[in-house]
């Protein structure tokens, strides 16, 4: 879920417009039974970590983020669209990426140079507020996914202490930061491993239903689609890509893979030869991370 704002502006710049969003953030999840696993308010932008068990992403983020975007408007007596556009989103992979997603939102103000990560334990625009404080948590907000990847600390005074010092050696630790990826956090469709992406492109109905509403964050997605569409069919007819670029595009077996992609429906590839999407059973993704941003 990235977006931007009209003019690039600073969204969350004044403490209104933070309590603001949060409390949309509040009814969001609870009207659409989300589990929010992160989240971090920037002046410009948010980030969010969220589990949708009922599938409804896309409502829920379009009632946030147009409720949100009318109260905003009405504080400052604006007319306008607030969002530049849809919101982008990526299909988190909950066993291997979760945690570091949210290790990688809590350390956002620090990698931004906002805050010294010192000062990270008094910092209030983020879900780590919540981690350290449990009289403070919203019934939506779960720190588990964070706890149990920073090394199965559990819920106590304790735990959460030493997930506060796990945060700081991390900041510390660019090699471990490279190791969870977090330089991969906001690009691309998915996080996760690539057995996690080929299980997404196999079993890919949300995804195409993504794909439909034109997001353009999945477009390494399609690429690998595509990809393996072709390698599907090049395979079926014993050739391979080196044949492609030597034969000539009326060749009848590029013919062949042409219209059959073409049938499939896609877009053309090099040579003349028509990639496209293959249909397969739908998967409903329920782990997503998100960021809207100003700038």
């Amino acid at each position: 879920m990235i977006n931007r704002g009209n003019y690039r502006s600073a969204i969350f710049a004044t403490e209104g417009a933070r309590q603001s969003f949060l409390k949309c953030l509040d009814d969001a999840a609870t009207k659409s039974g989300w589990i929010v696993h992160a989240w971090c308010l920037m002046s410009n932008h948010y980030h969010l970590a969220i589990e949708t068990p009922r599938a409804n992403l896309v409502d829920g983020m379009r009632w946030l983020q147009a409720t949100f975007a009318t109260k905003f408007n009405r504080l400052r007596k604006e007319n306008g669209h607030l969002f530049q556009g849809r919101y982008k989103s990526f299909v988190v992979q909950s066993e291997e990426a979760l945690g570091p997603l949210c290790h990688y939102i809590h350390l956002n103000p620090v990698r931004t140079h906002v805050i010294q990560v010192k000062e990270l334990r008094t910092w209030r625009d983020t879900s780590l507020r919540e981690l350290l404080h449990p009289r403070e948590r919203r019934a939506w907000y779960s720190p588990q996914a964070s706890l149990d990847h920073a090394g199965g600390l559990r819920d106590t005074p304790v735990g959460r202490r030493k997930y506060l010092q796990y945060l700081e050696w991390l900041d510390e630790e660019e090699p471990e930061r490279k190791r969870l990826k977090f330089d991969e956090m906001s690009h691309g469709w998915a996080i996760g491993t690539k057995d996690f992406k080929k299980a997404l492109n196999e079993d890919h109905g949300e995804l195409q239903e993504a794909v439909r509403r034109g997001d353009k964050d999945l477009e390494e997605w399609r690429e690998e689609q595509h990809a393996d569409t072709l390698a599907a069919l090049l395979k079926c007819l014993k050739k391979t890509a080196t044949d492609i670029a030597a034969d000539p595009k009326g060749t009848a077996w590029k013919v062949a893979i042409a219209t059959e992609m073409k049938r499939r429906g896609g877009k053309r590839g090099e040579n003349g030869v028509r990639l496209c999407t293959l249909n397969s059973p739908p998967l409903r993704p329920s782990v997503w991370m998100g960021r809207w941003q100003g700038s």
